[in-house]
């Protein structure tokens, strides 16, 4: 199967482990709950997913690589207690609790999450000391004496032997207790999670026209020479930085990363051919409206794998624009909710509100001692006390939802439950909240009315430009299709185009808000799926 079946597979084990019956007593019981047994290449996300799913179900992560312990470490050390039977004392070895079970309880205490996910990386590259508590583990769910916690669900990965010189075999014993997942490389599938994360569009482009450059794993005389998953998504990310300090990438960096001579040599040359389109092509001002008509004979004159890096550099820029307008919208409601809390806390009154906490987590915006007080006064006494200062119970409004907002994220963050987007968005939220509350201190204000009507304009203003912003891209893939149907026509780049706007995580979502009736009329009219096959092969011919 692919990474992406087995991240459902492993979802779908979570959530049917995880169901409780009417007495709070899983479904399928401690003895039932099967360890999942995950094998594949070396690079191709096994460890990733399981990060992915973590975050998505909500749950706990403890993750070790088991060949970094020993046998002390994963079992627990030995010591001598003493222990009475028929009225005789005897001396028994026990065992203090094992490291990664401890790491278990620490994570249930710190995040207070009490289901969660053991997940021990190159299981079948134990040392021949550990393998038997390894097996132990797989069957019995235990360390030494010491047991997983009941609601964490155990997932093991390991290497196939043709990658890894020390993988053992398991028994057969063994093998009856676990779900064994066999992963394979599979490019349409990382091309789909590629595009969400923005892996730099050259990448993309070169595997779209070199497929089996995506995962090689060849033993010469000179040693391994591979290309990865990993591998591309690092280079990927060291691309965009490169250019972020404008920096040329060569093929010894490359090579760094895509440790296969041919390909990483291969790649090289191809990118500087994508950086020669970039220039040539002027897609900058063709996405504002300009096609020439030097261009369009240009285009015509070009070769098919130049014209696919042209559809792909293409779309790229419409991509990097639609993600930036979700990321906008993802942000604004995320904002849109606290401020629907901090209405009602500053219209409502201020009976039924807790004190606020003494501190805030120090990386987010810090209430000062004054404020917190003055919230506490005003919380607590308000305007029962006869307090008139309304300005200052607004203020401290704001202060109780940032406090609140950023113990919500504390837990978050702490529980590893946010992805880098997500831990993104929260911080701005938090910058916007603190704006708000300087804007609000800054103001002449008489009422709590007024300091809510100040906010809210805020608001409704940076929700009139993102609106026009959505407007602007809108009109960037219209100058897309102006472009396709001038060079194109209904021909096969354009069925490209229309496939990478399909597939794509945030291009979907734009397009689920845009009414774009060309892209509809595509879809319908391109028989789709028989052009598309028709490209992918002469797409594999240009490979081969």
């Amino acid at each position: 199967m692919n990474i992406k079946r087995a991240k459902k597979e492993i979802k779908d084990m979570i959530e049917a482990y995880l169901l409780k019956d009417e007495y709070g007593e899983y479904v399928i019981p401690r003895i039932r709950q099967r360890p999942v047994l995950l094998l594949g290449a070396p690079g191709i996300g096994k460890t990733q997913i399981m990060e992915q799913i973590a975050r998505e179900c909500q749950i706990g992560l403890v993750s070790y690589s088991i060949t970094h312990h020993t046998r002390q470490s994963a079992i627990g050390l030995p010591f001598i207690s003493r222990q009475e039977f028929d009225g005789r004392e005897f001396s028994v070895t026990e065992y203090t609790m094992s490291e990664i079970v401890s790491s278990v309880y620490k994570k249930m205490e710190t995040t207070g999450l009490r289901e969660g996910i053991l997940f021990i990386d190159e299981i079948n590259c134990v040392s021949e000391t550990l393998a038997p508590a390894m097996l132990q583990f797989l069957q019995c769910k235990t360390f030494g004496s010491h047991e997983v916690p009941n609601g964490w669900l155990i997932v093991a990965a390991g290497n196939p032997p043709e990658y890894n010189k020390s993988v053992r075999d398991f028994d057969v014993v063994t093998m009856d207790r676990v779900k064994k997942m066999e992963v394979e490389p599979d490019y349409r599938v990382w091309k789909e999670y590629a595009q969400k994360e923005q892996i730099h569009p050259a990448v993309i482009s070169y595997l779209d026209v070199r497929p089996g450059s995506f995962y090689k794993m060849e033993t010469t005389v000179d040693g391994r020479k591979f290309a990865t998953p990993r591998g591309w998504e690092d280079l990927s990310t060291m691309l965009k930085v490169y250019e972020t300090l404008g920096k040329e990438m060569d093929r010894e960096v490359v090579s760094q990363y895509i440790q296969h001579e041919m390909i990483a040599k291969d790649f090289a040359s191809y990118l500087e051919l994508y950086r020669k389109y970039e220039e040539d092509y002027q897609l900058d001002a063709v996405l504002e409206g300009t096609i020439s008509e030097g261009l369009l004979k240009k285009t015509a004159h070009a070769p098919f794998d130049e014209r696919v890096s042209l559809i792909h550099l293409l779309f790229s820029r419409c991509q990097i624009r639609f993600a930036s307008q979700i990321r906008q919208d993802e942000k604004n409601l995320l904002l849109y909710e606290q401020l629907k809390l901090l209405k009602k806390r500053m219209l409502a009154g201020y009976e039924n509100e807790k004190a606020l906490p003494k501190e805030s987590p120090a990386h987010m915006p810090t209430l000062s001692v004054s404020s917190v007080q003055d919230g506490e006064t005003f919380i607590k006494n308000g305007l029962s006390a006869g307090v008139t200062d309304e300005k200052s119970c607004a203020c401290a409004c704001v202060d109780r939802s940032i406090a609140q907002f950023s113990e919500e994220y504390e837990q978050k963050k702490t529980a590893g439950l946010l992805s880098r987007e997500e831990d993104r968005r929260y911080r701005q939220v938090a910058d916007q909240l603190e704006a708000y509350r300087k804007l609000l201190q800054n103001a002449d204000l008489h009422s709590r009315e007024e300091a809510w009507s100040l906010i809210h304009a805020q608001f409704e203003q940076s929700q009139d430009a993102i609106d026009e912003s959505f407007a602007a891209a809108g009109e960037q893939l219209e100058h897309a299709f102006d472009f396709i149907d001038a060079a194109f026509g209904s021909g096969q780049e354009a069925v490209l185009f229309i496939t990478n706007l399909n597939s794509d995580y945030y291009c979907v979502r734009f397009l689920q808000q845009y009414d774009c009736e060309r892209y509809y009329r595509y879809n319908k009219e391109l028989l789709f799926d028989e052009r598309s096959r028709s490209i992918e092969a002469r797409l594999d011919a240009l490979n081969l």
